[in-house]
């Protein structure tokens, strides 16, 4: 069972207006509908449904699943629960649905994280040798491209169906995803690399003079 469109998820996850009253959800009323493939329902409940559970007391909401189409609602679970972890709650689970494992996924608790959604059908051709021939690129032999690049940027990555899904801080997970853009469009790893290597060292630059500047500037 192939994930939604990219698009089509992003247009029906989004928070509703209606149920949001004076910045505060409304239990009941206020509902997320998030659909993940049949075979990734098992990864989001867990074992004896520990998983499903700590996402729910983390995110303080309240998660139901279908477990016969795939269907997943999120909803509040008191007023006090915050927009910020409705979407949390949301990417986490649609995170394991394009493949994270959920100690993975659960990544995305961390304010600074978000999940990025790359579908290869929009940047390759509708062939399956096409698509395998290209998802080849990215894992790399025994794993190794995918696995540089998520060392080198500290990002997770997935390729899971026709779908790559970053996990990362915003600066990191835009290089990983540049990077994977490269590839796909058939640059050289060698290449891919260099970029990687010369965009985080100007990241990590300007995140230290940022910190040197909150410490030691004057007021």
């Amino acid at each position: 069972m192939n994930l939604e469109d990219e698009k089509s998820l992003r247009k029906n996850n989004e928070v509703p207006k209606i149920g949001v009253a004076q910045g505060y959800l409304i239990p009941g009323v206020t509902r997320l509908y998030i659909k993940i493939p049949l075979e990734r329902i098992g990864a989001l409940i867990g074992k004896g449904g520990e998983t499903l559970k700590k996402l729910m007391e983390q995110t303080q909401t309240k998660i139901t699943v279908d477990e016969v189409n795939g269907t997943v609602i999120v909803e509040p679970q008191t007023p006090q629960t915050r927009v910020l972890d409705l979407m949390k709650a949301r990417d986490i689970i649609l995170a394991i649905g394009y493949g994270f494992s959920p100690e993975r996924a659960f990544r995305l608790l961390e304010d600074d994280q978000i999940l990025i959604v790359i579908d290869l059908k929009q940047y390759v051709k509708p062939s399956e040798n096409h698509l395998t021939r290209v998802k080849g690129r990215l894992i790399g032999e025994d794993g190794k491209a995918r696995k540089n690049l998520e060392e080198m940027t500290g990002t997770e990555i997935s390729i899971y169906d026709d779908y790559v899904a970053v996990i990362g801080d915003y600066e990191s997970a835009n290089i990983a995803r540049e990077a994977i853009l490269m590839l796909i469009d058939g640059r050289q790893h060698s290449t891919v690399y260099k970029y990687v290597d010369k965009a985080m060292r100007q990241i990590r630059r300007s995140r230290m003079v940022s910190l040197w500047e909150k410490e030691y500037m004057p007021k």
